[in-house]
């Protein structure tokens, strides 16, 4: 039988020994004939519950028969149709149930139902409809459940009905509400025929699911009830699911955190040589070294084999042990203190994978699926409980059980007693290598004997001799790895007596294969019953395509039954596992094959949608805008104008206005628009104003065109061309054909406007633009061309070309000044804009300098080689100059375009760097001076120009807007008197990458906050019967950051982020040549890219942002879920929570407040029978100053779930955590508009906490109204209100205690109370609240951990620090050492916990830092002088010169590998040198050189060249050593030049000896 019915072995106990392996590989399902009659006779007769074993029963052949026998004649007029209904638990079983039912019954009408299919909302009409069609109906018992309640199908029209798995009937299951509300009420019942396993059915359900059913319980094998079958268990195999729990990245995190702990162990070790003098000590080392690397795979053990839970039971238990270890030397102490240090990084690690869950427990009779879903528990290990269950009849006797490791079995002694569901099991464990084996052994056997003990776990290898005792089965629960553990094992099973069964994963090769391997090699061992046997039995035939694999296989010698099937209650998980690629369509492990395709498919990224590790390619939506398709029309086109105006700060400083010239119109706030531009001496205010729309000519466009070509290549790009590497001649630009310059997705026009002082006038400046065509004519005409282009811009001709100008007599005009096509009075030239005719440059004229000419000495120094310009021209270009004796001219050069959008030079100020030296300099103007006859005038004034340089920056600003705008069009929230503007949503689009001086995060962090509070409230209200796990669960599921990134990417969020810095040399207008191409090399034709894993990674090095030509770009995937959330904040600074919903609905997410829900709480609560006592809320209502309307609220709100009432504060604390946290955030948000992002996170995490709340709740004396029945907790809080009276040493707020988790959820259960009571009114809420929470933290006090205090304050300043940490298990001790330039800093604390000894450590550092007005205020201030680094003198007991530390007094010279010669690689290098040895990070100070021509630079053998020299000096201050400082060779950029500088510096501390650089 196949599809998702689960295989069965075949055949009876004697046929099962003799079949073969390629027998048990076949996909088939034999059939008892006899069996399958016995079963159908009995449900003839009766209504049954047929308990089918794994036996091969045909399942679907006895429902076949049973419908054949039920299914009437066809109904007359006057009679009802009867159905038959089959009900399964699951989707896909229903899907599998109707397939083979319509398959079988080719003449019957089979239909399937369930949830997806939409049926929750089929009318009555359309029930009718199905029941016309169809007789017999296969759905899942809900969709029943739910019909039967709506009256659309009644029990009197069934006439059987068949229940898969019916051991569920039980509880509030939809199988026991059919039975309780419609079943035992019908007057008409149909026939009842339930089927399930005897392995999923306990003895003491018996006669709760016989009497729920109206049935009985029948088996095949003849006997009545449950009684053999509960307790039977068969010989063989018991197959286990691979683990469904990815753990491949926690596996990293512990390999990354034991190869650290090795490497210190070394480390010791190397710093104890000297002192060991003997061979002992030596070893003493190693055994602490195989310790750690045996606790490390214990814990992986126990991770791959046990489950999340028992790996950190394991850790648990290894910390425990090496806690009893007492070492008489401190090195010896060290190393155990780094074991320990290990095994608490371990468990944080570990716990952090178990926040969500119970850490130590799961109830495996509730949800055992959930825990094997999520990896708490393994599936192994739920199936050795199973196992176990089965045996509970038979406990009088123990059931011996082979491990691999004996962690395994300490583990699950421990688990067990944690486990409440679990008490009928005792462990004890006995592993080959125990000192102690034989007594341990002889225990063991005594407490067999009284019946004391039911479980015994021994390893592979126990000793000779060892008495094995009557067991009622030997469990391999580790695969033998040894032929000798193998046969050991088989040998152990026969002297106890016992059945032999053996744990196999799913679908695993190589266990398969190891196994088959055992057992050829283990015949020789054997007698000649078991070779006999064997070879009855052979191990499969080696084929092309090796062997069939269906999940199954035998032990050959023993009586065994295929025992593959799953748990019927896995079955519920099949969907999900399938999902997991845990199994096939057909319920079986993944083929290798498929697996293999799985992870090709998913190697490039492991990583989830919506998490900081995973990078995205996705694609750049363009602005409608901007396109057109003007530039076909013939005959003219009509545009919308927008007039750009500038104005600067500098009185006289005059920009030109440019038009924009667009085909669409702009919405408002995009069109009427102000920006600043910042530039280095000065601010330009830019703003956009709509104008009339303007018609163009064909004419018209083509000069427009023309203009913009010419400017825009001229000033940003190059208007001559020519391939270098071919060697072609130059071309003039505007000669060829640049219609591929002009793409209709991108089509706009930049011209000049004509100067008055009307603001809404837009007249186009044709005479510039006229100059400028007639520019273009002569510059056709008499460009020189013909120049070759060789080496960068170094031409030679031999053509002696001369440069004819103007009549000679004009010459003689001494104030004339001639130009290449016109003359001009010397006095009237300044600031006349020109282009040269040999390089196509684009200049404005300073001035003629006087007393010059081309005969002239050629000034610049990196050309030597020419005497006179006109030497240079001649030799350089072949240019004969006409004119020789003219002035020369000072030209001020064009440059590329600049970010003018964010002011860099604030920046620096704001940024003060005092361990780099070098502050930005201005730089000095670099002019070049060219004879005039070899520059073409053109007539446009240079303020035309100098808006040209402005443009990308304002169109860059423009085009982000008009998205904003886009997307804001798409979203479409139309509610009465909203409005969002353009700036708010471009706000939301914009990462911190793009460097502007506004970004998401911000509205990121409010969005955060109203999601949770929307979404919590709508769960809350929706599903009144959902206890708080579960609402949380769901929460999560709907605010996850990966379901936010699904949602986006379906809306095409992607595409509008922005998350590059403007690149303004990359920019181009239309009709402009990039200067700066990035090629695609995506292998995408489109602009979009496809959601595919070949698009993923989580390669570091990857640059975000960084666009190619096709608009492709990389992108941070929790970028994308951040910009979800900030649209979210957008829209509710915008338009409240209203305009957040609609947001949030355009979105995707089903979320809704409706007021007939709150209603319905508030009825809810008033139906409650309660009348409170004199006084007993008063006093509440008194301190929190609000009078409840429905008293049962806050009676909930104080009820702790240990006073076992049938109500608890769990559920308004779910919606009362959100509602706090959005009031909070929403406050901090408005009250401090300039706080950076980063700030507002850090007040936001400290106001909204469960400690805060804990001491809010005992600042206002909420604490005595907890209602609570629990010594623990009231223990705790006793301890809480006394530690407030005892202030920490270091005067910091440290508390000594963590305040108890129930303080601060009363407090929270309290909003949520207030919430519902006021229906949903929040600014009541907040006026109740904030004086309860008042003082909050604001910027100013805001007091960061410590720890991390500490951490940013080094980081400032350049030093690191060295941390030590030890826990005993009763306190954990901290130490911490700071380096400062001649004096060394200790501090220590003591505390519960390694992170509170931490911030003690901290606080005391902190505290020695102030004394020397070192802090993090006094550096964040202006006056930076007053720091105050001299420490040489009031050194404390905790301070000692650094010429007493172990660094400096260490005999042995650090040693550092070969310095990686690659770009940053010797500044890691002397980073990792500077930390481990606790040096102060070095200083660089740089130098830099311009020239007009290129400088050479030679880098092994590749050569580089550049306009800029850069040379760094680096300073290192080695504490009690003088300064090293050293100078670096010439480089082409500033990084590379301090990387040149710290090799010449690491060279220079070997020479010195300070330390030895490996060859």
């Amino acid at each position: 039988m196949e599809g998702d019915e689960p295989r069965h072995g075949g055949g009876n106990d004697s046929l099962s020994m003799k079949r073969k392996f390629s027998e048990i590989d076949e996909d088939s399902s034999p059939t008892n004939g006899s069996s399958e009659l016995k079963v159908y006779e009995v449900a003839q007769t009766r209504n049954t519950i047929a308990l089918l074993e794994e036996t091969g029963i045909d399942k679907l052949g006895i429902i076949n028969l049973l419908i054949v026998k039920a299914m009437p004649m066809p109904p007359s007029s006057d009679s009802l149709k009867r159905f038959i209904i089959c009900l399964a638990p699951t989707v896909n079983l229903v899907k599998q149930h109707c397939c083979e039912i319509r398959g079988a019954h080719q003449n019957l009408k089979v239909e399937d139902y369930f949830g997806a299919k939409g049926v929750d909302k089929w009318t009555s009409h359309r029930w009718e409809e199905e029941l016309c069609k169809n007789q017999v109906l296969v759905m899942t018992p809900q969709i029943f459940l739910d019909a039967l309640r709506g009256g659309f199908l009644k029990l009197e029209m069934i006439c059987l009905l068949v229940i898969h798995e019916c051991h569920r009937t039980t509880g509030n299951h939809p199988y026991a509400m059919i039975m309780k509300e419609f079943y035992h009420k019908s007057t008409d019942k149909p026939r009842m025929f339930g089927l399930t396993t005897t392995a999923a059915i306990r003895k003491d359900q018996v006669s709760e699911l016989e009497n729920l059913m109206d049935s009985q319980i029948f088996n095949p094998e003849g006997q009545k009830g449950v009684e053999k079958f509960a307790t039977k268990v068969k010989e063989g195999p018991v197959f286990y699911d691979p683990p469904p729990f990815c753990c491949l990245e926690l596996k990293d995190k512990l390999r990354i955190s034991h190869l650290k702990f090795d490497a210190s162990l070394l480390r010791l070790q190397e710093m104890e040589k000297g002192n060991c003098q003997d061979m002992e000590k030596g070893n003493k080392f190693k055994a602490y070294q195989k310790r750690l690397s045996d606790v490390y795979h214990d814990i992986l053990h126990c991770l791959d084999s046990l489950g999340l839970i028992c790996a950190h039971l394991a850790a648990e238990i290894s910390l425990e042990k090496i806690s009893d270890v007492k070492e008489e030397t401190e090195a010896y102490k060290e190393c155990s203190m780094l074991c320990k240090q290990f095994l608490n990084d371990v468990l944080s690690t570990l716990g952090l994978c178990l926040q969500q869950e119970e850490k130590n427990s799961v109830d495996l009779q509730q949800d055992y699926l959930s825990a094997v879903i999520s990896g708490l528990v393994s599936p192994k290990l739920q199936e050795l409980f199973h196992l176990l269950a089965s045996l509970r009849g038979e406990m009088q006797k123990p059931c011996l059980i082979l491990v691999e490791r004996i962690i395994t079995a300490e583990v699950i002694e421990r688990y067990v007693t944690k486990q409440a569901s679990l008490g009928y099991l005792y462990v004890l464990y006995i592993s080959g290598n125990n000192a102690s084996t034989r007594s341990l052994a002889q225990k063991m056997q005594d407490s067999f004997h009284v019946g004391k003990v039911n479980l015994l776990f021994i390893t592979d290898v126990v000793e000779e001799g060892f008495h094995t005792p009557d067991c009622v089965c030997m469990v391999c629960f580790d695969l033998p790895k040894t032929v000798c553990s193998y046969s050991q094992s088989q040998e152990l099973a026969k002297q106890s007596n016992s059945k032999s069964i053996m744990f196999l994963e799913r679908g695993n090769p190589r266990q398969r294969d190891h196994l088959y391997d055992l057992m050829r090699r283990e015949v020789p061992m054997r007698d000649q019953e078991t070779l006999n046997l064997k070879r009855m039995c052979p191990p499969p035939e080696a084929n092309g395509q090796g062997v069939k694999e269906n999940g199954a296989t035998v032990i050959p010698d023993s009586n065994t039954t295929v025992h593959d099937e799953p748990a019927p209650k896995e079955q519920s998980a099949n969907k999900k596992l399938r999902q997991l690629e845990v199994l096939d369509k057909n319920l079986l492990p993944c083929s290798a094959k498929q697996k293999a395709a799985s992870s090709k498919s998913k190697s490039s990224s492991s990583a989830a949608a919506g998490s900081k590790k995973r990078k995205e390619l996705h694609g750049t939506t363009r602005a409608n805008a901007l396109s057109g398709i003007w530039g076909e029309n013939l005959d003219g086109a009509i545009f919308h104008a927008y007039k750009l105006d500038f104005r600067s700060n500098i009185s006289g400083d005059v920009y030109s206005s440019f038009s924009l010239l667009i085909e669409s119109t702009l919405a408002d706030d995009v069109g009427n628009v102000e920006m600043g531009l910042y530039l280095i001496r000065k601010h330009v205010k830019a703003s956009v104003s709509h104008c009339s729309q303007i018609r163009l000519s064909q004419e018209e466009m083509v000069k427009a065109k023309c203009f913009q070509q010419f400017f825009f290549n001229g000033v940003f790009g190059k208007l001559f061309v020519a391939s270098k590497s071919l060697g072609t001649k130059r071309e003039f630009l505007l000669q060829t054909d640049t219609s591929s310059l002009w793409h209709p997705s991108f089509m706009f026009l930049l011209l000049p406007v004509e100067t008055n002082d009307l603001v809404s006038s837009a007249t186009v400046d044709w005479s510039a633009i006229n100059s400028c065509a007639c520019v273009v004519d002569f510059l056709k005409k008499n460009s020189l061309l013909e120049l070759q282009v060789g080496d960068e811009n170094h031409c030679n001709t031999s053509s002696g070309q001369k440069v004819l100008l103007e009549d000679e007599k004009r010459e003689m005009e001494t104030n004339l000044i001639h130009f290449a096509n016109a003359s001009s009075d010397k006095h009237s030239i300044e600031e006349t804009v020109v282009i040269a005719i040999h390089t196509g440059r684009i200049y404005s004229i300073v001035e003629a300098v006087k007393d010059s000419s081309a005969m002239s000495s050629f000034e610049d120094e990196a050309s030597l080689d020419y005497a006179t310009y006109a030497e240079y021209f001649s030799k350089k270009y072949g240019i004969v100059l006409a004119h020789p004796n003219q002035p020369l001219l000072k030209l001020k050069q064009s440059h590329h375009a600049h970010n003018l959008l964010v002011n860099f030079i604030d920046e620096v100020i704001e940024k003060k760097e005092p361990k780099v030296g070098n502050v930005r300099k201005t730089k000095p103007n670099i002019h070049a001076h060219l004879p005039p006859e070899l520059l073409v005038r053109i007539d446009v004034q240079r303020s035309v120009l100098k808006s040209i340089y402005l443009l990308p920056s304002v169109m860059h600003r423009l085009e982000s807007l008009m998205l904003a705008s886009q997307l804001r069009e798409e979203i479409d929230c139309s509610i009465d008197n909203f409005s969002i503007s353009s700036t708010s949503v471009l706000e939301a689009l914009t990462t911190l990458t793009c460097a502007e001086a506004f970004s998401m995060e911000r509205l990121e962090l409010l969005g955060d906050s109203v999601l949770k509070y929307v979404v919590s409230c709508s769960l809350y209200l929706k599903y009144p019967n959902k206890d708080e796990g579960q609402l949380s669960r769901q929460r999560q599921s709907i605010i996850s950051n990966s379901n936010l990134h699904r949602l986006a990417t379906d809306r095409k969020l992607q595409g509008y982020i922005r998350n590059g810095a403007f690149e303004p040399r990359r920019w181009t207008a239309p009709g402009q040549c990039s200067l700066f191409p990035v090629p695609c090399k995506c292998g995408i034709d489109t602009r979009e890219v496809p959601l595919e894993p070949r698009f993923f990674t989580e390669n570091m090095t990857i640059k975000i942002g960084k666009s190619c030509d096709m608009g492709h770009r990389w992108t941070v995937s929790k970028s994308v879920s951040d910009c979800a959330e900030g649209l979210i904040g957008a829209y509710y600074v915008s338009g409240g929570l209203t305009a957040a919903l609609h947001m949030m609905k355009w979105l995707g997410l089903d979320v809704e407040f409706d007021r007939e829900l709150v209603n319905e709480a508030i009825n809810r609560v008033s139906l409650r029978c309660y009348i409170p006592k004199d006084g007993e809320l008063t006093e509440l209502e008194t301190k929190i100053r609000r009078e409840f309307s429905s008293k049962f609220l806050l009676k909930e709100a104080i009820t702790h779930s240990s006073v076992h009432e049938s109500y608890s504060y769990e559920r308004l604390e779910f919606l009362g955590d959100s509602v706090l946290d959005f009031l909070i955030t929403r406050h901090l948000f408005n009250t401090y508009e300039k706080t950076g992002p980063g700030e507002m996170t850090d007040i936001r995490s400290a106001c909204v906490n469960n400690e805060n709340f804990a001491q809010v709740a005992v600042k206002n004396n909420l604490h005595t109204h907890l209602q609570r029945c629990a010594t623990v907790l009231e223990t705790q809080i006793k301890e809480y209100l006394m530690s407030f009276s005892k202030p920490d040493e270091t005067g910091r707020t440290i508390p000594s205690i963590q305040g108890p988790k129930a303080l601060g959820d009363m407090v929270e259960s309290i909003a949520g109370a207030l919430l519902i009571d006021t229906r949903l009114d929040l600014e009541e809420v907040w006026r109740v609240f904030e004086p309860l929470l008042s003082p909050l933290v604001t910027p100013d006090k805001l007091q960061l951990p410590p720890y991390r205090e500490l951490s940013e304050l080094c980081d400032s300043l350049g030093y690191f620090f060295r941390v030590k940490c030890a826990n005993d298990g009763v306190k954990a001790q901290a130490t911490i050492q700071l380096q400062l330039d001649d004096v060394l800093l200790t501090g220590d604390g003591s505390e519960q916990t390694n992170k509170l000894a931490l911030g003690k450590a901290a606080s005391h550092l902190l505290k020695q830092l102030e004394k020397r007005n070192i802090s993090r205020k006094t550096w964040n201030g202006d006056d930076h002088s007053s720091m105050d680094m001299k420490l040489e003198c009031n050194l404390s007991d905790r301070e000692t010169p650094s010429s007493d530390s172990v660094e400096m007094q260490s005999i042995v010279v650090p040693v550092i590998g070969p310095i990686n010669m690659n770009k940053g690689g010797p500044r890691g290098t002397l980073h990792e040198l500077c930390k481990k040895h606790l040096w102060p990070m070095p200083t660089f100070d740089t130098l830099e050189e311009k020239s007009r021509t290129p400088f050479e630079f030679t880098d092994g053998n590749e050569k580089r060249t550049s306009f800029s020299s850069f040379i760094s000096t680096i300073t290192l201050k080695i504490p009690n050593r003088e300064a090293v400082m050293y100078s670096g060779e010439a480089r082409p950029d500033k990084k590379s030049s301090f990387d040149s500088a710290v090799v010449e510096l690491l060279y220079e501390l070997e020479r010195r000896m300070i330390l030895t650089i490996k060859k």
